[in-house]
């Protein structure tokens, strides 16, 4: 069965869980089949700075982390579904993709 494919990525967990429960309802008002959403692996990207700008003194670091959240969530293909699907207000910082697969 062809189905859609929205993948979900944003620094912000919040964003993203409201986006997908949006989706949820939307779908279990039109009642087309979905998974999801199926959280993936949470992308760490880490950068260690020396504290000190001139290198004098004791050697302290700064460690800054941006965690990527994504999830994933397989959609029926349904063409009323997904137009009420790309009506939905999309938050700064959230990045969605909608991919047709079969």
């Amino acid at each position: 069965m062809p189905k859609a494919r929205i993948k979900l990525a944003s620094t912000d967990v919040d964003k993203i869980n409201q986006v997908c429960n949006e989706i949820k309802e939307i779908v279990t008002k039109t009642g087309v089949e979905m998974r999801g959403p199926i959280p993936l692996p949470t992308k760490k990207l880490k950068i260690t700075t020396r504290k000190s700008p001139d290198g004098e003194g004791t050697a302290t670091f700064d460690r800054f982390e941006m965690r990527i959240h994504k999830r994933l969530i397989d959609v029926g293909l349904d063409e009323r579904t997904l137009r009420l699907i790309m009506r939905i207000p999309i938050p700064d910082g959230l990045n969605i993709e909608i991919e047709m697969i079969d």
